[in-house]
């Protein structure tokens, strides 16, 4: 470096501009040590640091190893399985990109990139595995599914908001994405099974919008709007609207069956209250906050869900919490933070119509398991 300054101030030595003095001056490359993970941890360190256990990741690098891969080993190239670890442990603990960095032994830069590429790589398969059920057969094995829970016919998905953490987009559109709870979020529609498995998103509305506004734009509703899925039924809370295919809870019951009807219905809509708590704590991405762009935030929501799936799907366990991720509340009060609460102004909307009523009467009115 003293060598590099004397040439530049030599008065011998005249540089043309600033980039001959910036190329002088470039801080060599230093190549940082980059741990191995997958070996150095055992089975429960590995599932707690990336929130899936080792064979679980194996089966996930072989469905986007083939995006991830770099034409050549020139310039220290960092391995698909170390480029998906980075962006779990990312997902894991909603660092700056800087720790992620110097917890793979890359760049910040690079631990950039690599979070986009892996993240890209994952929301590509949504279509494979986020899938409403279309087939007669499959609608069937969901209402049954949902049937088993609490009696309750018909239902082929439980749907459902919640609040997803961001930093201030900036603009002028800034404060739209400030919930009535305060802080900045994109507000996320899931439908999911009995499973707990997510069969459809939407993550693209600010914070501030209603529930009832996300659904009535949304593309699934406009396809029960068309019948295709005949007598089939979604149940809710009491943020919607009366739809003939949205089953809500009654907000005065007037007989043991329409109290036997809420109950069910409660119990029957269950799964997708447990599903956002599961997927922020496997993810707690989800619940401390996203500290990057606007537009890079929902692939990320669409890159857990999609690993929910795969890992619920496969019946594994949320691993136990990470002992080093420091937590601004308990886990309870995050989850509930971001849980939206029944939202009741929608006025003469909300009363039920008298044939659904007796319908319901009629229905309850036989089961006597409550």
């Amino acid at each position: 470096m003293e060598d590099a300054l004397n040439y530049i101030f030599d008065e011998n030595n005249v540089l043309d501009d600033y980039e001959d003095i910036e190329r002088i001056l470039r801080a060599p490359r230093v190549f940082q040590i980059r741990r191995s993970y997958f070996e150095e941890y055992d089975e429960r360190a590995f599932s707690t640091r990336f929130r899936l256990c080792k064979r679980s990741a194996l089966e996930l690098l072989t469905l986007v190893e083939r995006k991830l891969e770099y034409p050549s080993d020139r310039n220290n190239s960092l391995s698909p399985i170390n480029q998906l670890l980075l962006t779990l442990r990312y997902y894991a603990t909603a660092s700056h990109q800087l720790t992620m960095g110097d917890f793979a032994g890359v760049s910040r830069p690079t631990a950039n990139r690599v979070i986009h590429r892996v993240t890209a790589a994952l929301a590509s398969l949504s279509k494979d595995f986020i899938r409403f059920p279309e087939t007669p057969e499959d609608i069937r094995e969901t209402q049954m599914e949902f049937y088993n829970i609490a009696k309750f016919p018909k239902v082929i998905g439980a749907l459902d908001c919640t609040h997803i953490k961001i930093i201030s987009p900036g603009g002028n559109h800034a404060e739209t994405f400030r919930n009535r709870k305060g802080y900045m979020s994109i507000n996320v529609q899931a439908v999911c099974n009995a499973r707990l498995i997510i069969t459809d998103l939407v993550a693209r509305w600010p914070g501030s919008a209603h529930d009832e506004r996300i659904f009535s734009a949304s593309r699934r509703n406009a396809i029960f709007e068309m019948g295709t899925y005949n007598d089939s039924l979604l149940v809710a809370d009491s943020g919607y609207m009366n739809r003939s295919y949205l089953m809500m809870p009654l907000d005065r019951t007037q007989t043991n069956e329409e109290a036997s009807y809420n109950e069910s219905q409660i119990r029957t809509r269950n799964p997708i209250e447990r599903l956002f708590g599961i997927w922020k704590r496997r993810f707690p991405v989800l619940a401390l906050g996203m500290h990057v762009h606007l537009k890079n935030c929902l692939p990320i929501i669409v890159a857990t869900a999609v690993l929910h799936n795969i890992l619920q799907s496969k019946g594994e366990e949320c691993p136990p919490d990470d002992p080093e991720l420091e937590l601004p509340t308990p886990w309870d009060a995050i989850i509930e933070q971001g849980r939206i609460r029944e939202q009741r102004s929608l006025g003469n909307a909300r009363d039920i119509n008298p044939v659904r009523r007796r319908l319901i009467n009629n229905y309850f009115k036989t089961l006597h398991y409550l």
